[in-house]
C-alpha cells in the first residue's frame, strides 16, 4: 500500500493542481479582476490624538487609492460609500514632528490594494494653549464737530486665545476697530475681535472665546454747538405744465456755534435758507444758498448748502377722435375698403407735449403687404411723432378690410 501511495503521489498532487488551475481560470473568466483608480477620493479619519495637543499647520484630508478587485466587488465598492475608510492612528504620539502610515480598511474582498495618495502623513503636534489678553479698541475719524466722545466701556473686557502653544505666544492683544467719523450720538455696537502680533498683524489658526465685544462710548455736544436741521425756502413756481418733484438739501443738518448760550438754545430746530426761486423752471436745478442765521451765531464748516430741485412735466392725458386711417402695402391690382374709415386714439404724456401735438404729427395705418383679395381683421398701427408720448389705446382695436381686385374676370 505504501508504495503504491508513493508511486502515485505525485500522480495526485499534479492531478490537484490541474483541477485548481482550472477552477481558478472559470471563476477568473466569469469575474475578471480590474485595476482602475478609485473615483474621488476618501476623507482621512485621525484618530486617538491627545486632548492636550493639537495638530498645526495643515494636513491633508483625503487619499486617492488605485485597487485590483474582481468586477463583482467593483460594483459593491461603486454602490457604497461607506465601504473604504481611511485612518490615520495618532495615539501614544507626544508633542513634535511625526510620519504615520495611513491606513486603508475595505470591507468588500478581495482587493489588492496597489497605490495609496498620501502613504504617509507628516504632521507637527504641539501642546494645546490657552491664555486670558486684554481687548483693546482702536479708535479711528473723529466725531462731528461740536461734539466730543467720553470713557469707552467694553463688555468683556477680556477673552481667551487658544490654539497651537507656539501659535498663542506669538498673541500680543486681541483688538476690534471702531470708526467715529462724524458721530453724533451714543455709540453701543458689538465688534468681532481678531488676534495680531506685536506689530499689528493678524494671527492666525487661533481660537478666540467669546468672538466678539460689546461697546458702548458716549458721544455728547459740547456746549455753545447745537445742530439744526436745514429748511430750504422758495418762492415762484415751475413752467406752466411742469410740478416740483423734491427739493433736497445737503447736509441736512448743519452745527451753529454761539458764545451765548441762551442764544443758542432759544433757536428754534430749524435754520431757513435764503429764498430759492422756482419761477420758470423747466428743468432740475442743483445750487448753493446761504442760511439766515441771527446775530451773534455763526455757521461751523461750509458756509453754504446744496440745493438740489426736482422738475418733471405733469402727465396728462389727450383724446383725438375721428382720424383717419391710411392704407400701406396694397398690392398691385388691388383695391381695399376700411371699415370704420376712422378710429379714436387715446394719449398719455407730458402737458406740454400734448399740449403742443399737432394733427401731422399723429398717423394711423393699416399695413396691408403680402394680402391678397378677401376679409380680414387688421390692428391698426399708430405712429406718434411728438417725443415722450405715449399711446394708451385705440378704438376700435381692430377694423375690418375688404380688398378686391380691380379687374373683372372675362368669362
Amino acid at each position: 500500500m505504501l508504495r503504491w501511495l508513493t508511486t502515485n503521489l505525485r500522480l495526485f498532487l499534479l492531478a490537484f493542481a490541474l483541477a485548481v488551475t482550472v477552477w481558478v481560470s472559470a471563476v477568473t473568466a466569469a469575474d475578471p479582476d480590474e485595476t482602475r483608480l478609485y473615483p474621488g477620493t476618501i476623507p482621512i479619519e485621525y484618530i486617538g490624538q491627545d486632548p492636550g495637543l493639537i495638530i498645526i499647520g495643515q494636513v491633508p484630508q483625503s487619499v486617492q487609492l488605485n485597487l485590483r478587485a474582481p468586477s463583482s466587488v467593483w460594483n459593491e465598492l461603486l454602490a457604497n460609500n461607506g465601504a473604504i475608510r481611511a485612518v490615520v492612528d495618532l495615539s501614544g504620539l507626544d508633542a513634535g514632528s511625526h510620519a504615520v502610515e495611513v491606513q486603508v480598511q475595505i470591507r468588500p474582498q478581495p482587493v489588492r490594494i496597489l497605490a495609496v495618495t498620501p502613504a504617509t502623513i507628516y504632521l507637527t503636534l504641539e501642546p494645546l494653549s490657552t491664555r486670558s489678553l486684554p481687548i483693546q479698541i482702536t479708535l479711528s475719524g473723529e466725531p462731528a464737530i461740536g461734539y466730543q466722545i467720553g470713557d469707552l466701556v467694553l463688555t468683556p473686557t477680556q477673552a481667551a486665545v487658544s490654539g497651537p502653544q507656539s501659535v498663542v505666544e506669538r498673541v500680543d492683544r486681541l483688538e476690534a476697530s471702531l470708526d467715529l467719523n462724524s458721530a453724533r450720538e451714543p455709540i453701543e455696537r458689538t465688534l468681532n475681535l481678531q488676534a495680531v502680533d506685536r506689530n499689528g498683524h493678524p494671527v492666525p489658526d487661533v481660537v478666540i472665546q467669546p468672538t466678539s465685544v460689546q461697546i458702548n462710548l458716549p458721544v455728547t455736544q459740547i456746549g455753545g454747538y447745537r445742530d439744526l436741521v436745514v429748511k430750504v425756502v422758495t418762492r415762484g413756481q415751475p413752467a406752466s405744465g411742469y410740478r416740483l418733484t423734491n427739493i433736497s438739501p445737503f447736509p441736512l443738518v448743519v452745527t451753529v456755534y454761539s458764545a451765548n448760550l441762551e442764544l443758542i438754545n432759544s433757536l428754534p430746530g430749524y435754520v431757513e435758507t435764503m429764498p430759492l426761486d422756482l419761477s420758470g423752471l423747466r428743468d432740475d436745478l442743483e445750487t448753493r444758498l446761504g442760511l439766515v442765521l441771527p446775530s451773534g451765531v455763526t455757521l461751523v464748516g461750509e458756509q453754504t448748502v446744496t440745493v438740489q430741485v426736482g422738475i418733471a412735466p405733469i402727465q396728462g392725458g389727450l383724446t383725438l377722435s375721428y382720424r383717419p386711417i391710411t392704407i400701406a402695402g396694397l398690392g398691385s391690382g388691388l383695391q381695399a375698403q376700411v371699415s370704420p374709415t376712422t378710429v379714436d386714439v387715446i394719449l398719455s404724456g407730458p402737458l406740454p407735449a400734448l399740449d403742443s401735438l399737432q394733427t401731422s404729427d399723429i398717423r394711423v395705418t393699416v399695413n396691408l403687404n403680402g394680402l391678397g383679395p378677401g376679409v380680414y381683421q387688421i390692428t391698426p398701427l399708430v405712429e406718434v411723432l411728438a417725443a415722450d408720448v405715449i399711446v394708451e389705446s385705440v378704438l376700435p382695436a381692430t377694423v375690418q378690410v375688404t380688398i378686391t381686385s380691380l379687374f373683372t374676370p372675362t368669362p
